[in-house]
């Protein structure tokens, strides 16, 4: 067995009591508009780029995780690619955010339509209504 494998899954539906996840998002949205140094389609285009390096983020600290660069070995954990795993979920959301201000109820119907297909796995009611902080 090889020893750079991460451990069995754990808890998937563990999360941060009393905090929302699109009220973070929001949040989130919002203070990069703030210190957004463009406006407009260029700063819509640059959020969505963004998503691109977070992927490639993941990408690295897998290879750090495997060993697989021979010049670095092993240079990062499986809890770093959890962390850059969720960097990208939640930049996604943000992008997503910052296209509609009806990200929520976008993701649920679209999350809802791959179950579906998938099939006919239910997502959390929660997540249909736009609340909870399940993905």
């Amino acid at each position: 067995m090889n020893d750079n494998l991460p451990d069995a899954p754990r808890h998937p539906h563990s999360s941060s009591a009393g905090t929302d996840l699109w009220e973070s998002v929001d949040a989130l949205s919002a203070w990069l508009d703030a210190g957004e140094p463009v406006a407009g389609r260029e700063a819509l285009l640059l959020r969505m780029l963004k998503l691109s390096e977070e992927v490639g983020e993941v990408a690295q600290a897998v290879i750090g995780a495997t060993g697989q660069n021979p010049r670095k070995g092993v240079s990062h954990s499986w809890e770093d690619v959890e962390s850059e795993l969720c960097d990208v979920v939640i930049t996604a959301l943000v992008a997503l955010r910052t296209l509609t201000p009806r990200a929520r109820e976008v993701f649920a119907g679209h999350l809802a339509r791959v179950a579906e297909r998938s099939g006919g796995i239910r997502p959390a009611s929660g997540l249909l209504r736009g609340q909870g902080t399940e993905l």
